[in-house]
């Protein structure tokens, strides 16, 4: 605390620094004293809804903090509340890598759902556990985010993104009163991890959309996409005008410094024993946390929170649409550990979907990259689950078949969440005299082909390929997007101009384009034009799991691709182990299910697709024009006798990283999971090792120490 003290009307009554103020010790404790009311009376606004100064006073102290800090420029830290009226506008978001996975949830529609996963954390668990505890939480419907605070003071925000990387968003969220610029106390370790949902209330969107009316501008559909938008506003200044929340949920990365200084990663997405004391000590760092949380024991409870939620939630004075419920005690976490995509703890109860009904315009179908035709209803615009529906689809033949749809039909459109919209009955009491029922096409409506049905498939396709403009237009849109080579500024309708102007026959030709070409495109400009050229430019340097992605196999996911990568080192080797064996495609196929993540069908799109002479002249180009990558160093011999096993890490590692032990176990070929059961051929114990050891000892599972695998595998 800065002394001498003053009130606040001594502060407002106080004559300003002159313009030639010195940055001294009088003017330091002037603005160390702003800085604090201001934090504690906005703390008391935004976050616990009990101001005690009235609003013209606050606006004084603020207008006061801002001249101070025009008059002495030195003062305006990185921590001061003149950070939330935003700053320069931004050329671009860069991108942040999450230091901790930010992980999805599983949901759960029913209690019947609720009670299948109560059951099987319970068949997982080793203790006895009559009732596991709970917590449950509203699913706030915004914008999940994650902050990063050193030494207190808030350091980066980015978006979620795909999971691993997502958007900095710093700027943005520094705009946001319930938002710390620096942790309350001084118990907090020297890296920590907030993670929350922005979200924008009730009253703000009306506000919002009320403003943007009166100017003649477009509205928004509804609060989470006008919080979306908001924090992707390149210029903070804008998103400083938006009434913006957050609501904490938790932790992710943590790092603590010792006595030396020397610093060691915590127990990740943990401060303390349960989740419920991680955010009350959030609370305590000066964030707001929902106060409609519960702590409650046993899944009967937690069903029971669900249910008065849904009753609640027409008078909350905020969107959610559902309820998370996480198991409390993070030993228990721990234990139970993860799947790839998700925490096996916890799981999002959705809302009972909305229902409306609405009539059936024409039924079209939509060619997708791999040349599947999807059948689309067409709608009677409707408003339902918060947002206007005008498509719906129908999935594929069989669906057609078991609803019986018609064009002219009623039906009911049902959408819950974030869940496409789909058409859930047909009501035929109302169908039109003298309807129809479709007639499957026989040729693609986009460029006239055959299509063609494998027997057991309820999909029909295109047969052309990529000589199908639409096929050709949805592989270019993948080979560009972020997960694959990540090209920048190729947005679907510059894909669709160059597709159509015959600019880009295939990927390859991507990389000949010229400055005229594209600038010539609607709505691109020289500058434009020079950016998208740039970013093609970037791309030529990428790593063999992008490219394989990238490459459209079918079925082929960044997971899939990423294990292909990782179990062959270098395309050469994988094209070579699939083509050399054409003539023997069992072996081909069993050496590829032999890898992590890849069936029988999968390994059949992998043998089919680089037997093609087409794919492999495609491959031979993109690599002519430089597209290149660092090959995997890898040991086959090694790869093959870690292929199958499921390894797990516990305890801190000191020579090594668990990202780098990670990065090299699954180069060996090997899964690395988050929790030790039958199904795990090893330990690694570093360091004081817990629960996870004793579990491996009483199941008799190997566990090695750090020095024995850096010996086996490293050395």
């Amino acid at each position: 605390m800065v002394s001498p003290k003053l009130t606040i009307a001594e502060i407002l009554a106080a004559p300003l620094a002159s313009s030639d103020a010195a940055f001294n010790t009088n003017t330091r404790n002037r603005h160390s004293q702003l800085v604090e009311l201001i934090n504690t009376h906005n703390h008391r606004y935004h976050v616990l809804d009990a101001p005690i100064i009235p609003d013209s006073d606050y606006d004084k102290l603020f207008r006061q903090l801002l001249d101070l800090e025009e008059s002495v420029p030195q003062l305006a830290t990185v921590d001061s509340p003149s950070q939330r009226v935003g700053a320069t506008a931004l050329d671009h978001f860069s991108s942040v890598t999450h230091k901790l996975a930010m992980l999805s949830l599983d949901n759960a529609f029913n209690d019947e759902e609720l009670a299948a996963f109560d059951k099987r954390l319970k068949d997982r668990l080793t203790d006895e556990l009559v009732n596991i505890e709970y917590f449950c939480e509203p699913k706030l419907d915004g914008v999940a985010v994650s902050i990063t605070y050193i030494d207190g003071i808030l350091h980066t925000a980015a978006t979620r993104g795909d999971g691993s990387q997502g958007e900095n968003i710093t700027t943005n969220v520094k705009t946001i009163n319930s938002v710390p610029l620096k942790l309350q106390g001084d118990n907090f370790p020297y890296r920590v991890e907030v993670r929350g949902e922005i979200y924008l209330p009730d009253a703000g969107f009306k506000k919002m959309n009320q403003a943007a009316q009166d100017r003649g501008e477009k509205t928004f559909v509804n609060p989470r996409n006008a919080a979306a938008g908001s924090l992707r506003q390149l210029d903070s200044k804008i998103t400083a005008t938006r009434p913006l929340m957050m609501s904490a949920y938790g932790v992710g990365y943590i790092e603590y410094s010792d006595q030396q200084g020397v610093l060691h990663a915590g127990p990740k997405g943990y401060l303390s024993d349960s989740h419920s004391k991680s955010l009350s000590q959030l609370a305590e760092w000066g964030f707001f946390i929902n106060p409609e949380i519960k702590a409650v024991k046993g899944i009967d409870q937690a069903i029971e929170y669900c249910q008065a939620l849904t009753n609640k939630r027409s008078s909350l004075t905020y969107e959610i649409d559902g309820v998370v419920i996480k198991v409390d005690s993070c030993a228990l976490q721990q234990q139970l550990g993860f799947v790839s995509r998700a925490p096996r703890w916890a799981i999002a109860y959705k809302f009972p979907a909305e229902e409306a009904s609405t009539t059936i315009n024409a039924i079209e179908w939509q060619v997708g990259r791999t040349g599947a035709l999807t059948p689309v209803a067409k709608l009677a615009p409707v408003f339902v689950g918060g947002v206007t529906v005008s498509n719906a689809t129908l999935h594929n033949v069989d669906e057609i078949t078991r609803l019986d749809v018609r064009p002219d039909d009623t039906v009911v459109i049902r959408r819950a969440g974030d869940v496409i919209p789909q058409v859930a009955k047909v009501i035929h009491d109302l169908r039109p005299s003298g309807s129809e029922p479709i007639v499957l096409p026989i040729h693609c409506p986009e460029c006239g082909s055959d299509v063609s049905r494998v027997s057991g498939e309820a999909v029909i396709r295109c047969t052309a390929g990529q000589l199908c403009p639409a096929q050709l237009k949805e592989a270019i849109k993948h080979y560009v997007s972020r997960k694959a080579m990540d090209i920048e500024g190729f947005g679907d309708k510059i894909i669709d101009q160059l597709v159509d102007q015959k600019y880009v026959l295939s990927a390859v030709d991507l990389y000949s384009l010229s400055q005229s070409q594209l600038a010539g495109l609607d709505r691109l400009a020289d500058k434009s034009a020079a950016n998208l050229l740039a970013a093609l430019d970037a791309s030529k340097s990428t790593t063999l799991a992008r490219f394989i992605y990238s490459l459209g196999v079918r079925e082929v996911g960044q997971a899939t691709a990423k294990n292909l990568a990782n179990a062959f080192g270098s395309l050469e080797l994988l094209i070579e182990s699939v083509v050399a064996a054409r003539d023997k495609n069992l072996s081909a196929i069993e050496r590829l299910i032999e890898i992590d993540d890849i069936g029988p069908i999968v390994a059949q799109h992998i043998f089919s697709y680089f037997n093609n002479p087409r794919n492999l002249k495609l491959i031979e180009q993109l690599q002519s024009v430089g597209i290149s990558w660092q090959d995997i160093p890898i040991n086959q011999g090694q790869a093959l006798a870690l292929s199958g096993q499921t390894w797990v890490l516990t305890g801190k590692l000191i020579s090594m990283s668990r990202d780098q032990v990670k990065e090299k176990l699954e180069s060996l070929g090997a899964k690395v999971s988050g929790s030790v059961s039958r199904n795990t051929h090893c330990l690694i114990a570093g360091e004081a090792a817990g629960s996870k050891r004793t579990m491996a000892e009483a199941l008799g599972i190997t566990i090695i120490d750090e020095a024995a695998f850096i010996a086996r595998f490293i050395d």
